[in-house]
């Protein structure tokens, strides 16, 4: 997979609902426990777009590969979503799709934030060169807590 025959695009309010079912998908690889469905999603996804956040789809010919969605007010930008699409994963497609990304939106440093649980997504963005730089942490009462 070469970088140049990817495509960059910015997405807009007619693409909220392909990027609320790719976003679906994002949520179900990593493991999250966000539990909302695909009408929840586009109503974020459209606060996200109507605020500071840009949304791109990285595409090949006329086909979507995957998306991203920046945070583009924040110093170094915060990369929130980045997502291949299944079929394209482990092809070099998100590597590409990364450069790209950084290219097109002339920077050399981005800020994101990986479940621990999802190790794959650890893995390929320490591929990227990444480093850790904090961690997250959650405290939930339990039932028999309350």
């Amino acid at each position: 997979m070469k970088t140049h025959a990817m495509q960059i695009k910015r997405c807009f309010y007619a693409d909220i609902p392909m990027l609320a079912a790719l976003n679906k998908q994002l949520i179900e690889d990593e493991g999250s426990d966000n539990t909302m469905n695909l009408a929840e999603l586009e109503t974020r996804m459209r606060s996200w777009l109507n605020e500071d956040y840009h949304a791109f789809f990285f595409k090949s010919s006329s086909k979507v590969l995957g998306y991203a969605l920046v945070q583009i007010s924040l110093s170094p930008m915060y990369l929130r979503q980045f997502f291949i699409c299944r079929e394209y994963r482990r092809k070099g497609y998100g590597r590409a799709a990364f450069n790209v990304l950084i290219t097109h939106l002339s920077i050399d440093t981005f800020d994101i934030d990986v479940l621990l649980g999802n190790q794959a997504g650890v893995a390929f963005w320490h591929s990227l060169g990444f480093r850790d730089s904090s961690v997250s942490m959650r405290f939930e009462k339990t039932q028999e807590d309350k």
